[in-house]
């Protein structure tokens, strides 16, 4: 096995501390590139404290297609490169250690289980998606009839599905006696906490009543807010990463410089002190929750489309466009802040104005494809919650009645204002979500599943912009019909 090569002028800060003193004692599930550049990046920083060198994570992956990040961090001890993109245009990259052990669950699915069993794993993190908890998005249910699903509820030593997964090791850690467990979820949704126990809960529920029982009062789910722009790695990235690193490194990540996490201090088995790199504690994250969803995440889907549709694509090259810029804190101003109180010692006004100069970074340069794809899982989670309070106060709807018709114009034409072909990446679309989107009646679209927490079509002043915006879309194109809005 190789590990990271450093050249001679390496630009790299390398990981203070002896790997070979540090044990594992968090599990986290979908090793992808923003948890490479979150939770590894706070605990490689906290791991050079000797009392908090239990705290390494054994990374599990679990899909067909994490075959070759695997392939590329085993070669290398699991060791890779982040580089933190500064808005100064001042580039940081770190040696990251803190992933200790990779398993694959398509090569080794028994170790999986084992690991998540040991009684050393005190926490087990997620980033599986906001759609990859399996809730139907009109009734709030964990949905139990999936082909994958049903495999596990049946096979419950022979998983597929992240619940079976857990559930298994949940079940030997049971029956062995090696204690609680925590169950973090670092995914962007509201209540990320409550959503991971209504879906693992009911999952394990469904399958096994006596390891239901155990997990009531075994397992913890804390909520948490988590944030940091980390964009896709091209091979391009790589390539460009490497030469500035003086490194061969063969899974690099990058990131911007801004980092948060917010978490409720709820931690059955005990955590390592994340506050002493930054980690803020709170016994509730729901105030921070709501103005980084609404503000932040809501703001990258109501430019994704638009955007990318006027054929920009990426997302500084579209802010540093002063109309999208504008009609974004337009958004954030009239739309979003009369429903988000800032929680704790927050500026809100300096909030905002951060987020466009983040949203900025020449250095990040993010993927507007990345924004745009799996708008299905994002927009009930993003945008739907302020849309409903904004339909009952009967407030200015044009911004986000133009969103609604950008998102059906992307999904429908496949075909930007400058005739550039795209694919579209929303794997949570449904059957019927297709057969809407195609309908030449644009009402139709306003029943798609992203929709179904409130009922669009009732509303007339919301149907009435939203037409008129369709209309305009096919005929003008995105950047006329945006400067009319923002007149």
């Amino acid at each position: 096995m190789k590990t990271l090569i450093q050249h001679q002028h390496a630009n790299v800060i390398p990981f203070p501390y002896d790997r070979s003193c540090i044990t594992t004692g968090i599990v986290h599930i979908g090793v992808g590139n923003f948890h490479r550049a979150h939770e590894e990046y706070y605990t490689n920083q906290l791991l050079s404290d000797p009392s908090q060198q239990k705290w390494g994570i054994c990374g599990i992956a679990l899909l067909a297609g994490d075959k070759s990040l695997y392939s590329a961090l085993k070669q290398q001890d699991n060791i890779y490169t982040l580089t933190v993109c500064g808005r100064d245009n001042r580039d940081i990259a770190y040696e990251i250690g803190s992933l200790k052990e990779l398993i694959w669950g398509m090569e080794n699915p028994d170790a999986v289980i084992h690991k998540i069993a040991h009684p050393e794993i005190k926490i087990i993190t997620l980033t599986i998606t906001e759609g990859g908890y399996n809730i139907d998005k009109a009734s709030g249910n964990f949905i139990l009839e999936t082909p994958a699903v049903q495999h596990d509820l049946k096979n419950p030593d022979t998983p597929q599905t992240v619940f079976g997964f857990v559930a298994a090791g949940l079940r030997k850690r049971m029956k062995a006696h090696q204690g609680p467990v925590t169950i973090l979820s670092c995914d962007n949704l509201q209540h990320n906490g409550n959503t991971a126990r209504k879906a693992f809960c009911s999952f394990i529920a469904a399958q096994d009543s006596e390891l239901a029982d155990w997990v009531n009062t075994n397992v913890t789910f804390p909520n948490s807010m988590v944030d940091r722009i980390t964009p896709a790695v091209t091979p391009a990235d790589i390539e460009r990463l490497n030469r500035r690193n003086g490194v061969e490194d063969a899974a690099p990540v990058y990131c911007e410089d801004f980092i948060q996490w917010v978490i409720e201090d709820n931690f059955i088995a005990g955590r390592p002190d994340w506050e002493k790199v930054g980690v803020e504690f709170t016994t509730d994250v729901s105030a921070y929750e709501n103005m980084k969803l609404s503000l932040l995440n809501a703001s990258h889907s109501m430019l994704a489309y638009p955007a990318f549709l006027a054929g920009y694509r990426k997302v500084d090259d579209a802010v540093h466009d002063k109309r999208f810029a504008r009609y974004l804190q337009q958004f954030m101003d009239t739309d979003i802040t009369p429903y988000v109180p800032a929680p704790g010692h927050t500026d809100l006004t300096q909030y905002k104005q951060t987020l466009l100069e983040r949203f900025g970074n020449r250095s990040v340069s993010d993927q507007l494809s990345r924004l745009c794809s799996d708008g299905a899982s994002k927009i009930p989670v993003y945008i739907m919650p302020n849309l409903i309070q904004m339909i009952r106060d009967k407030a200015d709807l044009r911004r986000v009645s133009f969103f609604t018709a950008a998102y059906r114009h992307y999904l429908k034409y496949q075909q930007d204002d400058k005739d550039n072909i795209y694919e579209v990446n929303d794997p949570w679309l449904t059957e019927t979500d297709w057969i809407q989107i195609r309908e030449e009646n644009p009402l139709a679209f306003l029943a798609l599943s992203p929709f179904k927490s409130t009922p669009l079509q009732r509303d007339e002043g919301f149907v009435t912009n939203y037409l008129q915006l369709v209309s305009a879309l096919k005929e003008k194109g995105v950047v006329e019909v945006l400067e009319t809005i923002l007149q």
